[in-house]
């Protein structure tokens, strides 16, 4: 769900949609098998985005997206003792 504070226009909404239903699929095997919310902490107006589908909106998107994600499966690697990494021999 992207708020409209966030992206006034349904077009914009729907690209932030897409990036993250596609950075989701990118970090699935990196993830608990369960219900995460993606909360953004900025808004996509549309004086800084033009076009709704522009790549400067998509890379911005994306960039917010995969810190958020990474933070995640930080917090997940440092938790769980399934994910950490393997200790160099």
């Amino acid at each position: 769900m992207v708020p409209k504070r966030w992206a006034k226009r349904a077009v914009t909404r729907n690209t932030i949609k897409r990036q993250v239903y596609q950075l989701g699929v990118e970090f699935a095997p990196l993830l608990k098998e369960k219900a995460h919310l993606i909360r953004l902490r900025r808004d996509f107006d549309r004086k800084h985005f033009v076009s709704a589908t522009s790549d400067a909106l998509k890379a911005a998107v994306r960039m917010e997206l995969q810190d958020l994600f990474g933070q995640i499966v930080g917090v997940a690697r440092a938790t769980s003792p399934a994910i950490r990494p393997e200790a160099p021999p």
